[in-house]
C-alpha cells in the first residue's frame, strides 16, 4: 500500500473493499452534496452496497481499466479521485473526484487529480486526459480549470438523474500540455 502526503493532515491512498464501513460512513456525511454528481452515491445506502462500489473498482484496478483512491484529512475519509476509466491502448483515461463539505476549499481534489494526472502521462504513457462534469457543478470545473484542462465542449442532456437529463461539460488535458506545464 502506499500514501501519497498533499499537505499537512491530508494523505491520498488506495481506496478498497475492506475499507467498506469507513466508505458508508463517508457517503453518509457526503451523500447530499455529491449525489447529484457522483451516480453511485445514492446507490451505496448499506454495507454490501459500499462494499461491492469498492469491489467494482478493485476489479477494474486489477483489468488495468480503473481505480479508486480515498482522500483522508486528518485520519479521517473526506472524498477521492479515480480513474473512471483508463485506457492505455487508445492512450485515454477519464479521472473524477467527489468530496464532503469538510474537504473544501483546501485545495486538496486538485492536488489528488494532479498525481493521477501526473501518474497517468509520466508513468503509464497517457496521451489525453478527460474530465466530465455537470455546468452545475461550478467546483468540478474549476478542478478542471486549474489542472490546465481545456473545455472542449457540451454534451446536451447527456445523463438522467431522479428523472431529469443533465447536460455534461467535457475537458481534456493533452500529455505534451501537461508536461509543459510541470516542468519536471
Amino acid at each position: 500500500m502506499f500514501t501519497t502526503t498533499l499537505a499537512d493532515g491530508a494523505e491520498l491512498r488506495p481506496l478498497e473493499p475492506w475499507q467498506a464501513e469507513e466508505f458508508l460512513a463517508h457517503l453518509d456525511r457526503a451523500r447530499a452534496t455529491v449525489d447529484p454528481w457522483i451516480p453511485w452515491a445514492s446507490r451505496n445506502t448499506d454495507l454490501d452496497s459500499a462494499r461491492a462500489t469498492l469491489q467494482r473498482y478493485a476489479d477494474l484496478a486489477a483489468r488495468d481499466a480503473g481505480r479508486l483512491y480515498g482522500l483522508w484529512l486528518d485520519g479521517t475519509l473526506v472524498g477521492g479521485v479515480m480513474f473512471v476509466s483508463f485506457d492505455l491502448g487508445a492512450g485515454t483515461c477519464e479521472i473524477g473526484c467527489w468530496s464532503e463539505p469538510a474537504a473544501r476549499g483546501r485545495g486538496l481534489i486538485t492536488r489528488a487529480a494532479g498525481h493521477l494526472v501526473d501518474w497517468a502521462v509520466r508513468v503509464r504513457g497517457i496521451h489525453r486526459v478527460e474530465w466530465l462534469t455537470s455546468p452545475e457543478n461550478t467546483a468540478s470545473s474549476n478542478v478542471a480549470r486549474r489542472l490546465g484542462m481545456t473545455l472542449d465542449g457540451v454534451l446536451r442532456e447527456r445523463f438522467p438523474h431522479r428523472g431529469v437529463r443533465h447536460d455534461t461539460e467535457v475537458w481534456s488535458l493533452l500529455a505534451p500540455e501537461w508536461l509543459a506545464r510541470t516542468h519536471r
